[in-house]
């Protein structure tokens, strides 16, 4: 059987082993366009030996309508690709692989992160009972309005053109952000969409917009490079739980798999439980849902290195990705090939600021603040 250190094929993307960086919010990308401090970071963990045989980028909004939070990067204009285009080459640089997760928050926003001050926008007029981060200050969420019909079919144009714009970037791929209570989950979920056109109600109507969004970035960019985040069981951001998670979720993988035929998705990543709380937190049979599938299969939550050595040699997943803990430890790729000790990192500088509890992480073995803070 493979190991977490083996190499493997997503798709058109070839890796040198399967560990993971999942993506990371971090609040580092004033006016929305990424910048040489986020490619020291990304280019600290992308080295194959030491760190992530793929990182995933933090989630980069497809429009300024898909913002949530401040100072979170986008991927739909010119400065910002020409941003990335920094991050990408000092992934390269070190013979990394990148993707870039597409994302639109949905109803998780304020109206100070809207265009012209507008009402963030969702499946629904029910606002989240949450809070989002601007500015170093946590702000409840503003109540949304439900798009129009012919709103959510332009929202399929804005994926695909988020996804153009992330290739140019120098990206290796894309990852469509479907899971955490944000935008497409919103649609996906039969307690957040409460529509009667042709994008609610019925099962097939709610998995219509993220197989629609699917294809039309798989034609885009291609479908060996591109991936899906799922989240079947989480509540984060006040999404609560669908009345039928395993039925949605096994249909949406369906819808895509059908709909791409005879290509194939690069890979799913599956967020198991609680996104960063509880892997138990509601039943779900994940291998029903990885068998539908059919490839590459990459799982996300609470991973240490006894979990996810065992997960990868017992075929329960081809990749493991982890989030936390490369904040604290660029080379975690290299801690978990020679079972070295794991650093804690800083919660209080997650969020915003600048090279403090970002680009200082040491690797194992070197002094401390060793990293470099360029």
């Amino acid at each position: 059987m493979p190991t977490l250190f083996d190499p493997i094929r997503l798709g058109d993307i070839d890796l040198a082993n399967r560990v993971v960086m999942a993506p990371l919010t971090r609040n580092r990308a004033p006016d929305g366009v990424p910048n040489a401090l986020m490619a020291a970071y990304y280019g600290q963990r992308a080295d194959p030996q030491t760190g992530a045989g793929l990182l995933i980028s933090e989630a980069a909004q497809i429009s300024p309508q898909g913002q949530g939070y401040g100072d979170t990067p986008g991927v739909y204009n010119r400065a910002q690709v020409d941003g990335w285009r920094l991050v990408t080459d000092a992934v390269h640089a070190r013979g990394g692989r990148i993707v870039c997760q597409l994302w639109h928050v949905g109803r998780i926003s304020h109206t100070s992160l809207q265009p012209d001050g507008g009402a963030p926008v969702s499946s629904t007029a029910r606002a989240a009972q949450v809070r989002t981060w601007i500015a170093g200050e946590l702000h409840p969420c503003s109540a949304p309005r439900a798009l129009s019909s012919e709103e959510v079919t332009a929202l399929v144009a804005d994926y695909a053109h988020a996804a153009h714009c992330a290739i140019d970037a120098g990206f290796d791929g894309v990852e469509i952000h479907a899971a955490n209570g944000y935008l497409l989950d919103q649609f996906l979920r039969d307690n957040l969409n409460d529509r009667s056109d042709e994008w609610g109600g019925s099962l097939e109507n709610r998995t219509r917009l993220l197989t629609e969004v699917v294809a039309a970035v798989a034609g885009e960019v291609g479908a060996g490079r591109t991936g899906v985040r799922l989240s079947p069981v989480s509540p984060v951001n006040d999404s609560g739980q669908d009345s039928h998670p395993q039925a949605t979720y096994g249909r949406v993988v369906e819808r895509m798999v059908e709909r791409l035929a005879p290509q194939r998705l690069a890979f799913l990543h599956v967020v198991e439980g609680q996104t960063g709380g509880a892997r138990d937190i509601a039943p779900f049979d994940y291998a029903t849902l990885r068998r539908s599938f059919g490839g590459p299969w990459m799982v996300n939550n609470g991973y240490d290195r006894a979990l996810a050595l065992q997960a990868v040699a017992s075929g329960q997943a081809d990749l493991v990705a982890f989030g936390r803990p490369f904040i604290g430890n660029p080379d975690l790729g290299r801690r978990l090939r020679e079972d070295l000790p794991w650093s804690p990192s800083d919660r209080k500088t997650y969020y915003g600021g600048g090279a403090a509890g970002y680009t200082d992480y040491a690797e194992a073995g070197a002094p401390d603040n060793a990293a470099s803070t360029a």
